[in-house]
């Protein structure tokens, strides 16, 4: 049986001061071609989103930030939230015309985000082994979940979209663990024995579930997380298809699953039971997907990064555009505005 954990939530901070103390920026030594990039075409051009105000009116910025995590509220399609790499977390209200930093969270590297669709108040962070929550749009946190091994990571959050108390985070230990009351308490639902990437609920129907491991792809809950079915079999007629590198439900098609490989890119139009390879432009030597998304409106349309090159579809595949990344970093995360889905956000980051 699964165990049962109960946290005792701790507020890390209360209230920010009215004088708006600045929040310290780490420079990542890759340039000024960091933060946040904004494209209102699909991709055709870009323009970087850095810009923070602060509260004496004088302008900042966050061009030096490494990306580690993105997303867009799915209620507000102006709210955009990044996490960064040691430099904590920044919000924007505008469609990134201005930045905020959530000061109290303090540089922390944000790994994961997620905002509840019923409530864009509620935002989940993940922050090395713990899930970090607020209920007041980002203006104070409290510990939701911890860990007792520090080693462990927090590596992914993802909501329910019919019910959002149903909460799920993946962990560097191998798990699915979930809370049915929005953090306050958990269970884990899974035990696998990689690392678990990433998780993602069914927007169709939320008792599908999918979590992408570090070495054996992905494995299916067809139950809400309480049992599971390993899909490598399905996929090993793909070479290096256990080598996960990102997942998408994508909302307008049910059944859809995308799914980004060390192989490349595989497609299920039946919930992982059988796939089919993408075809793709025969990228540069040893070229590695870091990022997939598709349109929430209209599934043919997919995007993906590697560390040099945007590339978009928007026939399923059939055909790709390439084009050149705005800056000198590495692709790190993709976000389709749900309202106007030709804006697509992208962060980047310095590689070692």
């Amino acid at each position: 049986m699964p165990t049962k954990f109960k946290f005792i939530a701790l507020f890390l901070a209360v209230g920010l001061a009215a004088s708006g103390c600045a929040i310290s920026v780490k420079t990542s030594g890759g340039g000024l071609d960091g933060a946040v990039y904004k494209t209102a075409d699909k991709g055709e051009t870009w323009a970087q989103k850095s810009l923070v105000l602060t509260v004496s009116g004088q302008s900042k910025t966050i061009k030096t930030l490494d990306g580690s995590s993105l997303a867009v509220d799915p209620s507000d399609n102006k709210a955009v939230y990044y996490g960064t790499v040691e430099n904590g977390l920044w919000y924007t209200y505008d469609g990134g015309e201005s930045w905020q930093a959530a000061k109290t969270l303090g540089a922390v590297t944000i790994k994961a985000i997620a905002v509840d669709s019923a409530d864009k108040c509620n935002i989940y962070v993940a922050v090395d082994n713990k899930v970090i929550k607020s209920v007041d749009c980002a203006r104070t946190w409290q510990q939701a979940y911890y860990d007792n091994d520090p080693k462990v990571a927090v590596t992914d959050i993802a909501i329910d979209a019919y019910n959002s108390a149903n909460v799920y985070i993946s962990t560097t230990r191998g798990e699915v663990i979930k809370s049915f009351d929005r953090g306050s308490n958990w269970r884990t639902m899974g035990r696998f024995d990689n690392d678990v990437l990433r998780v993602a609920v069914s927007s169709h129907d939320s008792r599908i579930i999918f979590a992408g491991t570090s070495k054996k792809a992905i494995f299916r809950s067809l139950n809400g997380g309480e049992t599971w079915q390993d899909l490598s079999a399905g996929l090993k007629d793909f070479q290096d298809s256990y080598k996960f590198r990102d997942l998408v439900l994508p909302k307008s098609e049910k059944g859809l699953v995308l799914l980004a490989t060390r192989y490349g890119l595989l497609k299920s139009k039946d919930n992982g039971d059988t796939w089919e390879a993408i075809n793709l432009i025969t990228p540069e030597k040893d070229a590695v997907i870091n990022a997939l998304a598709a349109s929430p409106k209209n599934s043919a349309e997919i995007y993906y990064v590697t560390n040099t090159t945007f590339y978009r579809s928007g026939d399923g595949g059939n055909t790709w555009t390439t084009k050149k990344l705005p800056s000198t970093r590495a692709g790190w995360n993709l976000a389709i505005d749900p309202v106007d889905t030709s804006v697509v956000y992208l962060t980047v980051r310095t590689l070692d």
